[in-house]
């Protein structure tokens, strides 16, 4: 009979190694999707341009809607009708009183597409507007 104790493997220890490799894809994927975050924008709006225009400094949590040449209102990748434009900014304001929006707007787009945009702002209550240009190229 044997009466020793079996030297077999203990309790294990803390294995680092794996724990760093999660810690460093999660820390990837979280600076990716903040960089693809960052400008919420409609690549196909043509921005127009303005010689006093400055480089836009963006506010926390402001609202960026975009609105194409042909008046559709695009909000997080999203388009919106009137109807759902003004109920989402509704929302957002009952919990952010003075929330920012930055409107961009092609270059193409009618007068009254940006007007419709501006009216359902006004009508819950949001007064912080900005609009978007770009530098004139040289």
């Amino acid at each position: 009979m044997n009466f020793r104790a079996r030297s077999g493997a203990g309790v294990p220890g803390f294995q680092i190694a794996p724990m760093i490799d999660v810690v460093f894809l999660l820390l990837c994927f979280f600076v990716t999707a903040q960089v693809f975050a960052q400008w919420e924008t409609e690549i196909a709006v043509k921005l127009p341009t303005a010689e006093a225009g400055t480089p836009p400094r963006r506010l926390p949590g402001e609202i960026i809607l975009n609105v194409t040449a042909e008046g559709r209102v695009i909000l997080n990748g999203q388009e919106l009708t009137g109807r759902m434009l003004q109920d989402r900014l509704r929302r957002v304001v009952r919990h952010f009183p003075s929330q920012p929006v930055l409107i961009r707007a092609d270059k193409a787009t009618d007068y009254e597409h940006v007007i419709r945009v501006l009216d359902s702002c006004r009508k819950v209550q949001i007064w912080n507007v900005s609009f978007a240009t770009r530098k004139a190229d040289r």
